[in-house]
């Protein structure tokens, strides 16, 4: 036993030499040689024969006891003066490293390095709901390359992003660091820049225990919710399905909202407006408010009619005129939920969009010959806040550019909400040096910026929205001259409103919104100078019907709003909430307005009725400022964990029981089988509700339908006409749906069994092959695209990407490709040689007028036997 164990820790000690060689090399190259010959100098043990018998047993006992401890000493490892400093991006590694120079080793973990295991639930809840972390199966290179720097690293500084997720991953780094080395401590800095880096170097913290706790708890929480309610989901409605306990909060938003519209009735109501003219021109426009002394509120005609003739009987002479200066307050710097509003208001961004550019302008862009550089502050942020340095730096830019008649006499403070974490300052640029036109000039002819012109552009002008927006938040309130005339008709008084900008202000800078101003009533135009007991004119009166409209459905940027008023979910999830809800197929987004699906709106039904703590909005506001007390020190993990659980698994078990089972219902129609003469019944199915035969399984007749306003069905035909000729029988080629979706199948069956799949309009690239390019499934369900003639003539044609009908604006080719990538959508050509790429994403349309890291932990992708959001 004692060989063995000998020849184990010899090659242990052996493993170690190379692995420390190979990293010196890497690193140092000048001092590999030397750290190579330290480590085989390392203490080895004695030769010592365990076998052999002696005389002298006492002596051999000895022998043998100092050959067993020698052989459990560890291999002495040569450590250099050098930093391992780690981040969590490559680019935010590139852009510290250049600040940092000599001496310091940076490293990426490229997002988290460990996890809860996908296919379990890897929760102890009997034992204080401890976790089981496992290393992330594609991060366990990179971790073998951060262990083996930090074995040779005289101190590991662990410096991803300053929140909750990113303590988490300095924490699991630091757990598998440790052992090689102990010297770790943690950094933080709020900005990418060379004064903000090295002063976070220069003061190393300790890593904080409550942070993680918080963010541990999150994701506890999270994978209970999703690895429990979802095989209830499987059962009763659909397998694959998933609840989450944010996204189902946001799921039941929009639901909530599509109701409201459904049963709205509309009302009638009517105004009545005119044009008049006073001494002097121009002529203006006044709105009807009051008759016999009594607020305006006209249901009908009638009443218009009524106000309208009394206008006419009488003179009118001005009663009042209110002349008064209104001073609107800039707005404040930006935290990422108005980012995110903004961004969708006034670029047409989505909030993945606007929070995937703003990482990159964070973690550093290329600046022509000054290499890569941080251009604004950490954009995960519910604070308002803003450093000295940066309201000097304002101030004087401001004083500059502007004149002393645009700053204010002292530095404006803007006050952060109560239920923020102020853990950062409000999303700014990092330096004003960098101006938008500085950045462009920068990037002129390819010298930086994005991967593509495209990008490049969306990136300037999401820089230049958080430039406008800080630079603003320090200026001098804009000042309007508002004006109000009432004029009194007889029976009747009529009011016109005006205003005419006196003083732009911070104006000058940053427009509001469209939107805002409307709210706001802002859009008044200037009136003629008149006085009171002045004769006017009526030119012309305008009675006009109107109606009552329903509330607007959710946009991205408004459901964001929503949520953050409503206090679900903090900054870093925004985003991940509606790319989830609408990648799992419970809202879709048409003309830039989100609807629920019917799959959305069934299982917001379920849970809603059976987890009704889960999907309520103010318990997760509560469960948020729980998770921040825990954060702060003020709530224990575990306890919060607890309370949580124990009601949670008795709705649990009840809904085992009692939740409505979609996949058992039938519901009697009066529809008819045209095969077998029984009753269609309509059923639930993985598209949705459909009609089936109640003779199943010995009839399986079935058919698609809608549902009219008045309840009744339509019954979809059950096929449609195509383009395609059935290459076996020459007959019309009609498109059906089966189980998997849509495909081509010859009109003459059953004569003719000839089936082929979909079309994706784009013809199969290779020679003389004459087939076209459609989506087809692996033996695992994969979904990959190829070519129709597959079966035909074995064409071996295949892509992972789906080929899109339109030509590369670069080389002309006849397609290109969407390739998802967890980095987001790309859309990007095959031909070699050709670089091109584009963003699917960066001309989104305008919204229309209502009427007429891995993932974060509230949205972890789906595992096989659960999920959790």
């Amino acid at each position: 036993m004692r060989v063995a164990t000998k020849k184990a820790a010899a090659a242990k000690l052996d493993k170690t030499d190379k692995v420390e060689k190979v990293v010196a090399k890497a690193e140092k190259p000048a001092k590999a040689e030397k750290v190579a010959k330290t480590a085989r100098t390392a203490k080895v043990a004695p030769k010592v024969d365990p076998v052999k018998k002696s005389a002298k047993a006492k002596t051999a006992t000895k022998a043998a006891t100092k050959s067993k401890a020698t052989e459990t000493v560890p291999p002495v490892r040569a450590r250099n003066d050098n930093a391992l400093v780690i981040v969590e991006s490559p680019a935010k590694a590139k852009t510290i490293k250049k600040y940092l120079g000599r001496g310091y080793i940076v490293k990426a973990s490229v997002g988290h390095v460990k996890d809860l295991p996908r296919k379990k639930m890897g929760i102890d809840i009997k034992h204080g709901f401890r976790p089981e972390y496992v290393v992330i199966e594609t991060k366990k290179k990179v971790l073998s390359e951060i262990k083996a720097a930090a074995a040779v690293s005289g101190r590991v500084l662990l410096a991803p992003d300053p929140d909750r997720e990113g303590e988490a991953i300095a924490w699991h780094i630091a757990e598998e660091v440790r052992e090689d080395n102990p010297n770790i401590q943690r950094v933080l800095f709020n900005e990418i820049t060379k004064k903000a880096v090295i002063e976070a170097i220069g003061k190393p913290i300790a890593l904080d225990v409550k942070k993680f706790e918080s963010q541990q708890a999150r994701r506890i929480l999270d994978r209970l919710v999703g690895y429990e309610i979802s095989p209830v989901l499987w059962t009763k409605v659909r397998r694959g399905l998933s609840a989450g306990r944010v996204q189902s909060v946001a799921v039941r938003l929009v639901a909530e909202r599509e109701a409201e519209i459904t049963a709205f009735t509309p009302q009638e109501y009517w105004t009545v407006e005119a044009t008049v003219e006073g001494p002097t021109p121009p002529p203006f426009n006044v709105k009807a408010t009051k008759l016999d002394g009594k607020k305006l509120e006209m249901t009908h005609e009638g009443q218009a009619r009524e106000v309208v003739d009394a206008m006419r009987a009488a003179a009118m002479r001005v009663a009042s005129v209110e002349r008064k200066e209104r001073r609107k307050n800039p707005p404040p710097p930006f935290i990422t939920s108005k980012l995110q509003q903004d961004a969708s208001s006034k670029l047409r961004f989505s909030p993945k969009r606007t929070m995937g550019l703003s990482q990159r302008l964070y973690e550093g862009v290329e600046m022509g010959d000054e290499g890569p550089i941080g251009l604004i502050t950490y954009m995960r942020t519910d604070s308002t806040r803003i450093s000295d340095d940066a309201l000097g730096e304002a101030r004087a830019y401001i004083g500059e550019k502007y004149g002393p008649t645009f700053l204010p006499p002292e530095p404006i403070v803007y006050k952060t909400k109560k239920s923020a974490q102020d853990a950062h300052e409000a999303i700014r640029p990092t330096s004003l040096k960098y101006d938008p036109e500085t950045v462009r000039a920068l990037w002129a002819g390819g010298k930086g910026g994005g991967r593509d012109e495209r990008e490049s552009d969306d990136l300037l002008r999401l820089y230049t929205l958080i430039w406008n927006r800080f630079v603003a938040c320090q200026m001098v309130p804009a000042v309007f001259d508002q004006t109000t005339i009432d004029i009194s008709a007889g029976r009747a008084e009529v009011r016109a409103n005006g205003q005419v900008i006196k003083f732009p202000g911070f104006l000058s800078v940053y427009a509001e919104t469209v939107e805002d101003a409307v709210n706001e009533d802002e859009t008044g135009a200037s009136l003629p100078d008149v006085k009171e007991g002045d004769e006017i004119k009526l030119l012309e009166t305008r009675p006009e019907q109107h109606f009552t409209q329903p509330p607007p459905r959710f946009s991205e940027a408004t459901l964001v709003k929503e949520l953050e008023e409503k206090g679900i979910g903090r900054p870093s999830t925004y985003a991940a909430i509606l790319s989830t809800i609408q990648d799992r197929g419970y809202v879709e987004k048409k003309e830039a307005r989100l609807y629920p699906t019917e799959l959305g709106v069934m299982v917001n039904g379920l849970l809603v009725k059976s987890f009704p703590d889960i999907v309520s909005t103010d318990f997760t506001a509560q469960m948020e400022e729980q998770l921040d007390l825990v954060e702060e020190g003020e709530a224990n993990w575990v306890k919060l964990l607890d309370g949580f659980y124990k009601p949670f698994k008795i709705d649990l078990d009840r809904a085992k029981v009692e939740m409505r089972n979609l996949k058992a219902e039938e519901k009697p129609t009066d529809e008819v089988c045209e095969k077998c003469g029984k009753p269609m019944v309509i059923k639930w199915g993985r598209n949705g509700h459909f009609l089936a035969c109640s003779g199943y399984p010995e009839c399986r007749n079935t058919k698609e339908f809608t549902r009219n306003a008045d309840g009744s069905l339509t019954v979809m035909p059950a096929t449609r006409p195509s383009d395609q000729v059935c290459p076996t029988c020459g007959s019309p080629m009609v498109i059906k749906r089966g189980r998997f979706g849509e495909f081509l199948a010859c009109s003459k069956y059953p004569e003719c069994k000839t089936t082929s799949p979909l079309s994706l309009g784009v013809d199969c690239p290779k020679p003389d092959c004459g087939g076209y390019l459609t989506e087809k499934r692996s033996r695992r369900g994969k979904v990959f695209f190829g070519c129709s003639n597959y079966s035909r003539t074995k064409c071996d044609f295949v892509s992972w990407d789906r080929p899109l009908p339109q030509p590369c604006p670069k080389c002309g080719a006849k397609f290109v490709v969407q390739k998802v990538s967890k980095a987001g959508v790309r859309i990007r050509c095959l031909n070699e040689g050709c670089d091109y790429t584009a963003d699917p994403e960066a001309n989104e349309p305008a919204p229309a007028a209502e009427g007429s890291p891995p993932a974060s932990p509230d949205v972890a992708a789906p595992p096989p036997t659960g999920t959790e959001s």
